[in-house]
């Protein structure tokens, strides 16, 4: 028998054996000879079923006889290894498990408060692919017996909330002091640890996980035992332990990651990001003026303790319901104090940057916890997710699909209710994730449903034992989820589809879809590869070039299937992208050079409610995110393959897919200058308390300058006319602007065409008809093409000409007919 001090320990000596115990102790004089006995009788009584084995005793510098108990005993297996002075549990454990020689290791207190007969049950679980295997107090079929002290056991709780934020997700008993390891993996693990108290049970776990080494937790006999050697203050000590733990969780390669995605958002806006109020993108079309507004209005109703789903600010009278509109509350509130000190042109900027890179990190984050570990590889799938052409288009215009960190949050707490370890938690906490993306965008929500309902049924097809496992908590936790959630919201959507200026759907065309060649072709912000007029013409605008992957990932992602076909999770990716990609073409798919038309798949879901609003050529965004998962699990493949030739291949395939997709920043030019009229306060003279102003031509998804000027002016008038998601006629189907009247259309085709038709009576009746509806106190035209021709029909609608004030031309109605 043999005593070795700190210095001493290094590599086993001795030829390997089945099974290591280790058990740390202080001052354990009383408890650990009756545990020696327990253990050495039980493996010498089946030696049969453990073959060779050791006990490793780590005290960790005992004042008491623990040494000399371990030392009297004469049997060579039993080993002592010591601490010159007390360090805490970590230490004597990284001594013991430094000092085994076993293929299997097992943890065990000196309390024996879990009766060594347990190890059969951790050993099976081991056996069954596992690399530790952890005794539970906390799953079913666990008994304990006795109760801890009540101040112990509120303590151990609040410390279990934190222990569980840093370990292994899904694990609810971590500080069970009986546990059972693959012997070399565990060797590494504590060899790289560096705790020294309780907390060290956390950071082994952490590794293994971090590592991909399956954990089980298996139910075990307990009894808490007396003589308990951790103190009341022991408590804040590991808390404080963990929290150090906590803090290194991060890894620099992730801030690095980070970072970079910032650098890579601010690139892609940098044409405006450093001027915002003074920069516009044009390709946004008119959606920049919209988004600014709905910031604006957003601290407007703020400030002013008004009601944020409501303005009457644009289509007045009737208003705009705020809430059928994106306005994106979960961040037009949180920024309102930014938009009130900046502008709304700064907090769109910023909002639009920031969001961008926190949805590459985001998905990042999902891809390193649930597809690979190679975080380069994860690092390149996240890049296509958040940068990948559609989302490039959406960049222009469209925070709400560019702005998706919720989305991965999302489907990661779906997957761990698919585990069904924290059911009810995980539950709560997506249901309040739910309600936080509805606040952020429904649509982007809908597709990411649209695409975990994919993915899910392929899975279930790929891996039926494992859906037959996963299918009651996921159900049972989505419930969960909804009874969180639809409380929360049910106000909100009530306002939405029942309140004030609400609409049953949105009209965009009969067929919305993707070409088939849009899937295959190169969007117009490639870098290397951009074609406008081919972009355009594949697309409904430049803000909705929803595919546009180009051919060469294509055939990538293709043979990257092929390759890895043996993996479920890769045809389970394959089918989600055909899935969306064959949904995004739309109810009638038109073959490419010819003229035959098919139903498509979406004509299924086109006529069902909220489908039916939806864009269906976004649903090929669903691709963006799994052609990244795709890619980095090939990528972790040949980072670990040693042959140089296929590594050569495959990094130069992969490479020549992605150079086309690098965007190039995305246009911008200078702002045109608001009239004084409107900055100057000029405005005030010609609007009383009820009126409005009306602009000629009335705002509308085609030009909608006005609400710049509106927003410039503080808000401070109210206008007709609009760009805004309302209702129309007596079904009201949703258009992009206020009902129009036969004057706001007749002057909006004279700015278009430059013509005026012949004004007579009629006409003049129906303005002031018209005039009287809006309640308008004065007409104003601005500086535009064809002003020349909006003046004159003006002038013959009033009946009198306008006074140029600040740079526009103003009819007060006041003095008129």
């Amino acid at each position: 028998m043999s005593a070795l001090d700190t210095e001493a320990v290094g590599l086993p000596v001795g030829p390997p054996v089945n099974l290591s115990v280790v058990i740390p102790a202080f001052n354990e004089e009383l408890r650990l000879g009756p545990t020696l006995d327990a253990v050495t009788g039980y493996l010498r009584d089946n030696e049969g079923r453990w073959g060779t084995w050791e006990v490793v005793v780590a005290d960790d510098g005992s004042t008491d006889g623990t040494g000399a108990l371990v030392t009297a005993r004469q049997d060579p297996r039993i080993q002592l290894v010591t601490s010159p002075r007390n360090r805490g549990k970590g230490n004597a454990l990284r001594l013991g498990v430094a000092a085994t020689r076993g293929r299997r290791v097992l943890v065990t207190d000196a309390d024996l408060a879990a009766p060594i007969e347990e190890l059969e049950q951790l050993d099976k679980a081991l056996g069954e692919g596992g690399s530790a295997a952890i005794g539970s107090r906390s799953v079913p079929g666990a008994t304990i017996e006795g109760r801890q002290h009540r101040i112990r056991e509120l303590l151990g709780r609040a410390g279990n909330l934190l222990i569980r934020r840093i370990a292994v997700p899904g694990i609810r008993d971590t500080q069970c002091g009986f546990k059972l390891f693959d012997g070399d993996r565990v060797r590494e693990a504590f060899a790289a640890s560096r705790l020294n108290g309780w907390g060290i049970d956390v950071e082994v776990l952490r590794h293994f996980h971090r590592a991909d080494w399956r954990i089980a937790e298996v139910p075990v006999r307990w009894s808490h035992q007396p003589g308990s050697k951790v103190r009341t203050l022991d408590y804040a000590r590991v808390l404080t332990e963990l929290a150090r733990l906590r803090a290194r969780t991060v890894r620099p390669a992730d801030l690095f990651v980070t970072l970079v995605f910032l650098l890579m958002s601010a690139a892609l806006y940098s044409g405006r990001l450093f001027d915002p109020n003074h920069r516009y993108l044009p390709d946004s079309l008119q959606d920049q003026n919209q988004w600014e507004w709905f910031f604006a209005v957003t601290a407007h109703n703020l400030a002013h303790l008004d009601n944020p789903f409501f303005s009457d600010l644009q289509g007045f009278p009737d208003g705009v319901n705020l809430m059928a509109n994106t306005v994106m509350l979960g961040l037009t509130v949180p920024f309102a104090p930014l938009t009130l000190l900046a502008g709304p042109a700064v907090s769109l900027s910023v909002c639009m940057a920031l969001g961008l890179a926190a949805t590459a990190v985001a998905w990042y984050r999902l891809i390193v916890k649930r597809v690979v570990r190679h975080r380069p590889a994860a690092f390149v799938g996240a890049s296509l997710a958040a940068f990948a052409p559609p989302m490039i288009s959406h960049a222009n215009a469209h925070p709400n699909f560019v702005i998706l960190f919720m989305i991965p949050l999302i489907v990661e707490r779906a997957l761990r209710l698919c585990e069904g370890t924290r059911v009810g938690r995980d539950g709560v906490v997506l249901g309040l994730m739910a309600t936080y993306q509805i606040f952020l965008g429904e649509e982007p929500l809908l597709l990411a449903a649209l695409g975990m309902l994919l993915f899910a049924g392929a899975y279930a097809v790929a891996r039926p034992d494992v859906a037959r496992a996963a299918w009651r908590p996921l159900l049972k936790g989505l419930a969960i989820a909804g009874a969180v959630c639809l409380p929360l919201v049910a106000y909100a959507l009530t306002w939405q589809f029942a309140g004030p200026q609400s609409y049953k759907s949105i009209l965009h065309g009969d067929n919305a879809g993707n070409s088939p060649l849009s899937l295959l072709s190169f969007a117009e912000r490639s870098l290397v590869a951009g074609d406008e007029l081919r972009a355009n013409s594949l697309s409904l605008n430049p803000t909705e070039q929803n595919a546009f992957y180009g051919w060469p990932l294509v055939l990538v992602a293709f043979a990257i299937v092929v390759r890895l076909w043996e993996r479920a999770l890769v045809r389970v990716l394959a089918f989600t992208a055909v899935g969306a990609a064959l949904l995004s073409l739309g109810p009638k798919i038109r073959i490419p050079m010819t003229d035959d038309v098919y139903p498509g798949p979406w004509a299924l879901l086109a006529k069902m409610p909220l489908f039916e609003s939806v864009i269906e050529g976004r649903v090929a965004m669903i691709c963006a995110p799994v052609l990244g998962m795709l890619l980095a699990l090939a990528l972790e493949r040949l980072a670990a393959t040693k042959k140089i030739g296929t590594q050569y291949i495959g990094l130069l395939g992969i490479s020549l897919a992605l150079i086309p997709l690098i965007p190039a920043p995305l246009k911008a030019v200078e702002r045109p200058q608001t009239p004084a009229f409107f900055t100057d306060g000029a405005w005030k003279a010609y609007v009383g308390r009820d009126e409005s102003l009306v602009i000629v031509p009335l705002p509308d998804s085609g030009y909608a300058e006005q609400l710049h000027w509106q927003v410039e002016a503080g808000l401070g008038f109210r206008m007709p006319g609009g760009y805004f998601n309302g209702p129309y006629g007596p079904d009201r189907i949703g258009i992009y602007t206020a009902s129009p009247r036969y004057t706001s259309n007749m002057l909006r085709d004279v700015r278009y065409s430059g013509q005026i038709p012949t004004i007579g009576k009629n006409w003049r009746a129906q303005a002031r008809r018209d005039f009287a509806f809006w309640k308008a106190g004065a007409l104003v035209v601005a500086p535009q093409p064809n002003d020349g021709a909006l003046r004159t029909a003006v002038t013959e609608l009033v009946g009198h000409g306008g006074k140029w004030v600040d740079g526009v031309w103003v009819w007060d109605l006041h003095k008129g007919s």
